[in-house]
């Protein structure tokens, strides 16, 4: 099976990378089911990397359906080290603006039904989280953003997202109460994504993408998928330029992150008492500490 470092996976609006060359699809099975679609091996900016559109490439997944197990796990199976993640988000904030671009730093977990730990049937493990995204991937992140200078998108190097469970956007009464907590963005999917990455050992960044003021702002109407799908279209084109330039910095300066011995002290259970069936399945994540 081929491999590849680095990994992106392109949330609402973003279902293909138009630049990524001598692409392949790939079926990856896991232990905690399909991902989300095929992963799509490719060649982008002269780099290998992993694509995964997070709902499928036709938008058929909900929030709350997606596999985020099974999709961070297909990930690592490829020899993923670093996921860039991007995801279309409400903004609770005046400067963040529709089309503005955030590298969120903190998240805040507003969901009720999703699954967020490979962990559990006999291996206990608790993962350090207080910095929930790799600095140094975030920072690479940043540093493309910068360097593109694209019209109309202004950078904000960091921020609090705040992930609901969805699908319903807020209430009034909700994005209120958000803003209260000084939350930036608002969206659906990229803490379990984050944590499971961190169990995982994989480094993991967010290309937060503004695409609306949520509901709280007096001047603007409250969101409606018709205009989330307009400034979708605007954003897609932007990421795609600044994921291409976040692999190519990434590729010419890898790095060791944190994230990549996140397991070394997190796992309670003496692996040697464990039960077998649970160490086979979490063979790929425990193998180095078995």
């Amino acid at each position: 099976m081929k491999t590849a470092k680095i990994g992106i996976i392109g949330g609402s609006g973003l279902y293909k990378m138009e630049a990524l060359k001598d692409v392949e699809e790939i079926e990856v099975s896991t232990p905690f089911g399909s991902p989300s679609d095929n992963l799509i091996m490719g060649n982008l900016a002269g780099n290998s990397v992993v694509f995964l559109a997070r709902h499928g490439r036709n938008h058929t997944l909900l929030p709350s359906e997606v596999p985020y197990r099974a999709n961070i796990y297909a990930m690592k199976k490829l020899g993923v080290k670093y996921i860039i993640s991007a995801s279309a988000v409400g903004s609770l904030k005046a400067e963040a603006k529709p089309l503005d671009m955030v590298v969120p730093d903190q998240f805040i977990d507003r969901t009720k039904n999703r699954i967020s730990t490979f962990f559990g049937e006999g291996i206990v493990a608790h993962i350090a989280f207080a910095d929930p995204v790799c600095h140094q991937l975030a920072q690479v992140l940043i540093d493309a953003i910068a360097s593109l200078n694209l019209t109309d998108v202004t950078l904000h190097k960091s921020g609090t997202y705040v992930c609901m469970e969805g699908p319903a956007f807020s209430t009034k009464a909700e994005s209120h109460l958000y803003r209260s907590w000084d939350a930036t963005v608002i969206g659906m999917t990229n803490l379990p994504e984050a944590k499971l990455a961190r169990e995982a050992e994989i480094a993991y960044a967010t290309l937060a993408l503004v695409t609306d003021y949520d509901c709280w702002h007096p001047d603007h109407d409250s969101v409606t998928v018709d205009m989330i799908i307009a400034n979708l279209h605007r954003n897609a084109t932007n990421a795609q330029k600044v994921i291409q330039e976040t692999v190519k910095r990434l590729s010419d300066r890898p790095f060791v992150s944190d994230a990549h011995s996140a397991l070394k002290y997190a796992i309670l259970t003496q692996l040697d008492k464990a039960p077998q069936a649970t160490k086979q399945k979490l063979e790929l994540l425990l193998q180095k500490y078995l």
